[in-house]
């Protein structure tokens, strides 16, 4: 029974599409496989780790009958992406054995049963629906995805907290050592506030899907569920639990001892720095004084680096230490010209902000050095 007959092309996107999420180890064995359905023309593909689902579809389907099957992702995807760019691919379903063609090469792959494939169920309600531009999510994510924790035992701050309030779609992240907020404005007007904490790999994996294009992206927002949609996919992912930390408090206001620096040129001295910190200790020496700011790093080879740039600077004399990688991370981050420096003293954290710019500000903690 045919499945599929295509271009190679045409057939792998799809698939690289709902790929990303497939856990090669899992309890379920099935979890590893893919659900192809086909009604004539049209396949969907989906896949599912029970915590994150993507479905995408493809006018790709050969033949009028409705089936679904189950395959090995990798397994599909390996022999694909092996096959010739521009070859034609036949996939038919036989006595359970999936059979990829494409000139003269020939693959059978064992399937299981599309019946015995868990899905996510979708949720019955959704508080609120915001609609952006792919751009303007995409933007708003990397803006903040770095100071996600990994790991962290407080679940809560492994993921993204979205809120969405008056006009405003906001981006929170924070592994505890530092902190990253951005928020858009949007032309709708949303009737209450709704926050949820969207897990790690869900942002990680929307980074990888969401295009730098004015095409819009539908977000909608249940009590334990976040749904998107935009081009032919539909992602749903689970939200984390938790109360995430009230970001308001954690970033300073009033510092009257501030200075604005070129990006690039703080980010190159920065890289020089850290080539003389180790893998376990990544502290940088500021100390800032009316005109001048110097960066120092050392190691426990007693070796050195020395770094002095000019500022426009008038207040406090400031000695304080960072972890090199948090300052790194947000100047990789930012696209503009400047950064605004402001911080209080050596034992305040530092706000970092793009001048003239409200939507952006990165806090971190100062480290002992």
């Amino acid at each position: 029974m045919q499945l599929v007959k295509t271009q190679r092309d045409t057939l792998l996107r799809p698939l690289q599409i709902v790929s990303g999420i497939v856990e090669r180890r899992h309890t379920l064995p099935i979890l590893a496989n893919i659900l192809i359905r086909k009604d004539g023309e049209k396949v969907s593909f989906l896949s599912t780790d029970m915590e994150v689902q993507i479905t995408t579809h493809a006018q790709v389907g050969a033949g009028s009958e409705v089936i679904g099957t189950t395959v090995a992702a990798r397994k599909l995807l390996d022999i694909l992406r092996a096959l010739p760019e521009s070859g034609d691919v036949t996939v038919t379903l036989e006595n359970k054995r999936m059979t990829v063609k494409s000139g003269k090469s020939r693959f059978a792959l064992q399937t299981l049963a599309a019946e015995e494939f868990p899905t996510v169920v979708l949720a019955d309600q959704y508080n609120a629906k915001v609609t952006l531009p792919q751009k303007t999510l995409k933007h708003l994510f990397n803006m903040v995805h770095f100071s996600m924790a990994q790991q962290d035992i407080r679940y809560y701050l492994n993921g993204l907290l979205l809120v969405v309030e008056g006009k405003n779609v906001i981006a929170v992240a924070t592994d505890g050592h530092r902190l990253a907020f951005c928020q858009v404005e949007t032309d709708q007007e949303f009737p209450s506030r709704q926050e949820v904490i969207i897990p790690r790999k869900t942002i990680l994996e929307l980074q990888r899907l969401l295009e730098d294009s004015d095409q819009p992206v539908e977000l909608e927002i249940a009590n334990n569920q976040v749904k998107l949609v935009f081009a032919d996919i539909e992602l749903v992912s689970k939200l984390v639990e938790g109360k995430f930390p009230d970001y308001t408090r954690v970033i300073p206001k009033g510092y009257k001892n501030d200075f604005t620096i070129s990006r690039d040129q703080l980010l190159r001295s920065l890289q020089r720095a850290a080539i003389m910190t180790s893998d376990k200790f990544k502290g940088v020496r500021w100390v800032i004084a009316p005109g001048s700011l110097k960066i120092s790093s050392t190691n426990a080879d007693q070796e050195e680096a020395v770094e002095e740039l000019e500022i426009d600077y008038g207040g406090d004399s400031v000695d304080i230490g960072f972890n090199v990688t948090y300052l790194l991370d947000v100047l990789n981050n930012l696209k503009g010209d400047n950064v605004k420096i402001a911080m209080g003293d050596a034992n305040s954290s530092a706000l970092i902000t793009i001048p003239d710019n409200d939507d952006f500000k990165y806090v971190v903690m100062p480290m002992r050095i």
